[in-house]
């Protein structure tokens, strides 16, 4: 299935499509090392996919924002070889989690599918070029050095995917191959990260379909104090909000629960 097709296929469905996260990192923020063994990642894949995930999101190396070790694009793609292959077999569409444009280049022409860039084409400058010459999907995440406080995030997220729509459409990405992401967490305060959920909307001007990444994230900590596998209300209240907003695709870690609560809220919806 090419990329322009497989999006229409899971933006077409009357309930968003849910993206579930599966991390072979020894260093990630909710789930450290916990996939790490191949048949830990196997497992956990197939889990994923008996519960509903419409794509696997595959990440060899952690993106939090802070505390992450960085690692070479060899050492990603080493932690990636006993498992991608393995997962892409089963069947249903991988996306590769990586801002390096070598490991993206490869997972693709393993049979990964979509590429899921957290710095939104603007850190590696060979990133668009590769997408481009897969033909992929693209999600363009929103991403910051550093919080502050004193900006207007919507206006930063905005500018932000502005200069990322350009390097794409300079590259030849073509624009119904794209998918945006704010990235709730990344570069921003936790303030900031609701005030996004919040205001997400106003993103629609550009047009695209918009993913929403609000998994156990460390805002919810800030309304009711939690560690990150104790923020599956908040995580499901977050994606239940940004769907209301108008997000087509949510990533979650907690892929059965996020489902459920998905199809119950559209077929509720369905009804009025």
């Amino acid at each position: 299935m090419t990329g322009h097709k497989l999006l229409d296929t899971l933006l077409s469905r009357p309930y968003p499509a849910v993206m579930g996260v599966l991390n072979v990192t020894p260093d990630s923020f909710s789930d450290a090392g916990q996939f790490l063994e191949p048949q830990q990642a196997f497992r956990q894949a197939r889990r994923m996919i008996a519960e509903g995930a419409d794509i696997i999101d595959v990440g060899a190396e952690s993106t939090r924002p802070y505390g992450a070790t960085a690692i070479s694009a060899d050492e990603e793609i080493r932690r990636l070889k006993p498992v991608l292959p393995e997962i892409i077999a089963l069947g249903v569409p991988v996306s590769i989690d990586s801002m390096k444009a070598d490991v993206t280049d490869w997972a693709l022409r393993m049979g990964a599918v979509i590429a899921n860039d957290v710095w939104g084409l603007q850190r590696d400058p060979e990133m668009a070029r590769v997408v481009a010459a897969h033909h992929a999907p693209v999600v363009i995440m929103h991403n910051r050095e550093r919080a502050d406080a004193n900006i207007d995030i919507m206006q930063d997220i905005a500018a932000f995917f502005t200069r990322s729509l350009a390097i794409a459409e300079r590259a030849g990405i073509a624009r119904d191959n794209i998918i945006l992401d704010p990235g709730i967490g990344f570069g921003k305060t936790h303030d900031q990260s609701m005030t996004v959920l919040a205001r997400q909307y106003e993103l629609s001007a550009f047009g695209l379909p918009l993913l929403i990444g609000a998994s156990r994230k460390r805002f919810i900590d800030t309304v009711t104090p939690s560690k990150p596998q104790e923020r599956l209300g908040g995580s499901i209240a977050a994606h239940l909000l940004a769907v209301e907003g108008g997000a087509r695709i949510v990533r979650a870690h907690d892929v059965a629960e996020t489902v459920q609560a998905l199809r119950v809220s559209a077929a509720i919806k369905d009804k009025r």
